[in-house]
């Protein structure tokens, strides 16, 4: 169970890091549509998992590994947003979210 200090940090960094998506998107990832659906925090905030939805990209995988090289870029302009909030910056690793893919494929099969 997270603590609510976890909470808030996931939170303050889900807002931010969309933000950071939708402003960077079209210079970083050649335009692709990059929602934060969830950030996960390890107790000693200082490793931050976040999991990312693309919408309109023919293969996630190549699109998350793009991210994934950006990260480092990601979490630079992280920090120049969050800085002066909290006393350490936390690693993020970014995940695929297929929750929307997972939704599909139940809806499909009560469809039948």
């Amino acid at each position: 169970m997270a603590g609510i200090r976890q909470e808030k940090m996931a939170e303050l960094i889900r807002r931010d890091l969309s933000v950071i998506f939708q402003r960077e998107a079209n210079s970083w990832f050649a335009g692709m549509f990059i929602s934060v659906t969830q950030v996960r925090m390890a107790p000693d905030l200082g490793l931050a998992k976040v999991y990312l939805s693309f919408m309109a990209v023919p293969d996630k995988k190549i699109a998350l590994e793009a991210v994934r090289q950006e990260g480092w870029r990601v979490r630079k302009t992280l920090g120049g947003k969050i800085g002066k909030q909290v006393r350490i910056i936390p690693e993020l690793n970014f995940y695929l979210d297929d929750s929307l893919d997972y939704y599909e494929t139940i809806d499909k099969a009560l469809k039948k």
